[in-house]
């Protein structure tokens, strides 16, 4: 479950410590726990050793191991580097200074996207819920857990839009909301509301509120507006406050379902979820929409993360046409 287990302000323990300061810096609840992964492994790695009596010389031997004996991606070492620079220089207030390790070098990999045809058949292998959220992913570059966490406000059929609320790196960010969606949605909009209703009278109605709106809005978790577009099917209890309520679908059930779509279909990629959002992507740019609207959409904050798509949308060979296929048309 997404949700942050409490932690005494008091404890002196040194992680709970840390916790509690990304808390308070607003970090998201995915940051926390891949920062607190890292930073638990690096003091494993050198037999325990409190952070504070470590320094530049034992990061370096860390990032190397990670490459030269774990064999890491680009990606995995960065995100324990950035794990490390946040503990020394924000947390201990010690910067790490002129690090030398050795770096990563293993190419970057192209997004798996689907065809037209082969995201049709996924999804013409979803029923109910699993099959909206699929649509979502597909037709509006949706992360799974940001189409997980729409709530009711979030979904604006007026100005025909969704609102994504602290996406990757907590940003808030709009992209559209597909013609094809709007009565599906209506739907389940529908469907969740009355489930609301049939838990408020069984004294659950509240929802998970994100950190201090709970005590500005102390009725808003009751209220429709900030009801999951997609609640789970079961109640369960909120480890922070020890509420029986309501969550929204676990990404790892949804994922369950697609990866079966997927087998079903025939397809041999490997693929889930994310495929449909390169997918989005995709057929974006060979639709002629420029590289900054699909930033935005998708939620980049560089465009160069968004340009890895110009080297999936040629066909075969960057456009080419083979020699075979003009020798025997």
């Amino acid at each position: 479950m997404d949700i942050r287990c409490p932690i005494s302000p008091q404890s002196t323990r040194f992680l709970d410590r840390l916790r509690n300061f990304i808390r308070l810096r607003g970090l998201a609840y995915k940051t926390e726990k891949t920062y607190v992964f890292w930073i638990k492994r690096f003091i494993r790695f050198h037999g325990r050793k409190h952070p504070e009596s470590m320094g530049t010389a034992e990061v370096e031997a860390f990032l190397s191991h990670l490459v030269l004996q774990a064999n890491v991606s680009v990606a995995t070492q960065r995100v324990a580097l950035n794990a490390l620079i946040f503990l020394y220089r924000e947390f201990l207030g010690t910067p790490l200074e002129n690090l030398e390790y050795e770096a990563a070098k293993k190419p970057k990999r192209l997004p798996v996207v689907f065809s037209p045809d082969e995201a049709r058949r996924v999804i013409d292998n979803l029923e109910g819920e699993f099959k909206l959220v699929a649509m979502l992913i597909y037709g509006a570059g949706l992360r799974i857990n940001e189409a997980l966490r729409l709530r009711v406000k979030d979904v604006d059929f007026g100005m025909q839009q969704l609102i994504v609320r602290e996406g990757k790196g907590s940003k808030d960010r709009v992209t559209l909301l597909p013609d094809r969606l709007i009565q599906p949605l209506q739907d389940q909009i529908h469907a969740a509301l009355m489930q609301h209703q049939a838990d408020l009278a069984k004294g659950c109605g509240s929802v998970y509120m994100p950190a201090g709106l709970s005590k500005k809005y102390p009725n808003a978790s009751q209220e429709p507006d900030w009801q999951y577009v997609f609640p789970a099917l079961d109640l369960s209890i909120d480890p922070r406050s020890g509420i029986r309520r309501r969550h929204h679908m676990m990404d790892r059930t949804v994922q369950k379902h697609f990866k079966h779509a997927i087998r079903k279909a025939g397809i041999h990629k490997p693929a889930g979820s994310h495929t449909f959002r390169h997918s989005f992507a995709t057929r974006l740019l060979e639709s002629g929409y420029d590289l900054r609207t699909i930033q935005k959409l998708l939620g980049h904050s560089d465009v160069r993360t968004t340009e890895i798509y110009t080297h999936v949308v040629r066909k075969g060979g960057f456009g080419v046409r083979s020699p075979v296929d003009e020798a025997f048309q």
